[in-house]
């Protein structure tokens, strides 16, 4: 039978087309909110650094009530590198919203999120968003979206979208781009219209599939999901069956339901629902909770593979244990295998040291939010430059993992983008002017090319090109890339930095440490200008004699510290360094502090390859 007073929809878009401002429109539409209540811009975004960021990282669940009828809304993120999340969340819900700027119209991400919807079976309402923005072009948007549909091989029943024309800022919509409406109801109507009623089996033995984990302080771990089949009850025995078909006992201690951004206790729920259970402490993502006396498994939660990967290691440097909270091994381990259950596009593997751990995941940024929230978590620790994962074909031949790299830039950077791609192997596979002059570029880039590269192509464009990227296939190794144009600049000596030391050697490069910091010897302090490393001396102080100087020889002018994000400074590292990362930073170094070892270990590569 079909559950008519209940809707499942995950809104899924490209990063930056709108989706937690839709939501805010859609919850305070609903009476979520109290009239006088202060409510945040992007209140789904409530994790720091999605806020910090303007991106959204992890999905969430919400629901609101339209005219009787529940609507459960599940949050996803736009960035390719969290696409773990999106493909988990398809099996919750019944359809989706695929929002789509009307300005940039599809981009790499709504084809990544949309092919995922529509190998699931689900009905898509396209939102055509941000329809008040000058250069707008609703009907070539509407158009190129179709096109996308039939590109993915929609069905002809999915090919059959509804249009919706929104300015979600506002929270107006309508069903013509010509005049919208001072409110969302023709979104919530065409949800209720074309979004299909779960279709369930109220009366057979229950069973529940976790898509996503959280842990509360008082709760302990609380698993959401959907209840695909039959009625669970608080106190209820239960059976968790695991990925391999093992079976174990499990009781709900607790159910929830979701009313607006808040989980409300219930006694009972029924099939269709999404829902949250506490008490199974030992769930993980992809397993099933289901009856005691008919357990039956639902099909697992399987994601693409990751395509980069890093170590995370033990810090050993000389300031090692001096800032973080948890500094072994065992902390460390820990931490990371306790990610992998809430993240299954994630990847741990101990590695013959016990201090090194390999982290595979689906990108730079998907890596960089892990080290970052583990740094403000008060974990000190060290991680590599980020490689790419190879693969071998059935004949034996290497493969890696290519992207789709679109690039919108102005007119007067064009030669600079074909030749930096050009360098990292990049084929282009389309190009065409825009109306407003700007060149927009469609290009096929090795992942190993685009490591360490957006921070280049950001100054090569004084910062106003655009640059999305998403995961391609897995094609035949191309050339060799040389990513890394400058060798860095490495303290020679332990100390603290000098004003005197800089101006000695500040027309070797550009510094990363001011005066006054404390340095050890083998940290990397600066980017030499030229393609090789240069030991420098920054902590020198300038020798007092009995000789007067002119006072105009006292004055010391220092060129500015280059000031690196942790992002930066991932992207930066070469194959011999590492970042130390700790809760009050991070620092730069190489792998062999001594200048003696890299000499040595210098000599064993020359030897090896000659």
């Amino acid at each position: 039978m079909r559950r008519t007073d209940i809707r499942n929809i995950a809104i899924i878009a490209h990063v930056d087309h709108g989706k937690t401002t839709l939501v805010d429109a859609m919850l305070k539409q609903s009476h979520i909110f109290r009239d006088n209540q202060t409510v945040e811009a992007r209140v789904m975004d409530s994790n720091a650094i999605e806020r910090e960021r303007g991106i959204t990282i992890l999905s969430k669940t919400t629901a609101v009530s339209y005219r009787g009828t529940k609507i459960n809304i599940v949050d996803t993120p736009g960035h390719a590198d969290f696409g773990g999340e999106v493909e988990r969340v398809m099996n919750m819900v019944d359809g989706v919203l695929l929002l789509v700027d009307a300005v940039d119209g599809p981009m790499p991400q709504t084809k990544f999120v949309l092919r995922k919807a529509l190998q699931a079976g689900h009905r898509a309402i396209v939102v055509i968003n941000k329809i008040d923005r000058p250069q707008s072009r609703p009907n070539w948007v509407v158009n190129a979206t179709f096109d996308l549909f039939v590109d993915l091989g929609a069905s002809d029943e999915q090919a059959e979208f509804a249009t919706i024309f929104t300015n979600a800022l506002l929270g107006h919509a309508a069903r013509s781009p010509l005049k919208l409406h001072d409110s969302l109801e023709p979104l919530f109507e065409a949800i209720i219209d074309r979004i299909p009623a779960p279709d369930v089996d109220a009366h057979g033995p229950a069973q529940f599939l976790v898509t996503t984990s959280s842990y509360d302080e008082y709760k302990g771990k609380i698993v959401t999901g959907r209840l695909y089949r039959g009625t669970l009850n608080r106190g209820q025995p239960l059976v968790r069956i695991d990925r391999t078909g093992a079976q174990f006992p499990a009781k709900i201690s607790q159910l929830f339901v979701y009313n607006g951004l808040q989980r409300h206790d219930a006694e009972s729920v029924q099939a269709g629902d999404i829902i949250a259970l506490a008490g199974i402490g030992d769930a993980n993502i992809g397993e099933t909770i289901a009856d005691a006396l008919q357990p039956e498994a639902l099909p697992t939660i399987n994601v693409e593979e990751p395509t980069v990967r890093m170590t995370f290691g033990v810090n050993n440097s000389p300031f090692a244990g001096r800032e973080g909270t948890f500094v072994t091994s065992r902390k460390l381990r820990e931490r990371l295998y306790q990610e992998t259950e809430r993240d299954v596009a994630l990847k741990v593997q101990d590695t013959e040291s016990a201090d090194v751990f390999l982290v595979s995941g689906r990108g730079e940024l998907h890596l960089g939010i892990l080290i970052e929230n583990m740094r403000r978590e008060g974990y000190e620790f060290q991680v590599s430059k980020p490689e790419v994962i190879f693969h071998e074909d059935e004949r034996g031949v290497s493969l890696e993992p290519m992207e789709l790299v679109e690039i919108e830039v102005g007119s007067d950077y064009q030669g600079v983008v074909v030749e930096l791609l050009g360098k990292r192997q990049g084929e282009m596979r389309d190009m065409h002017v825009r109306d407003d002059g700007s060149v927009h570029y469609v290009y096929v880039v090795p992942t190993r090319g685009l490591l360490g590269f957006r921070q280049l192509f950001l100054t090569a464009t004084r910062g106003t090109g655009i640059l999305n990227s998403l995961f391609y296939a897995y094609e035949p190794v191309s050339g060799e890339i040389n990513s890394r144009e400058n060798g860095s600049l490495i303290a020679s000596e332990t100390g603290k930095v000098s004003t005197y030391g800089l101006n000695q050697v500040q027309d070797r490069g550009t510094f990363f440490v001011t005066p006054g910091q404390e340095v050890y010897e083998g940290m990397v302090v600066g980017q030499h200008i030229r393609d090789v490393d240069l030991e420098v001396n920054v902590c020198k102080e300038k020798h007092l004699t009995n000789i007067r100087n002119n006072k105009g020889a006292e004055n010391v002018r220092l060129d500015a510290a280059r000031t690196l994000s942790l992002d930066d400074a991932v992207e930066y590292i070469g194959d011999d360094e590492l970042v130390e990362v700790t809760p009050q930073g991070w620092r730069i170094r190489k792998k062999l502090l001594s200048s003696d070892d890299r000499r040595r270990e210098k000599k064993k590569r020359d030897l090896a390859l000659a």
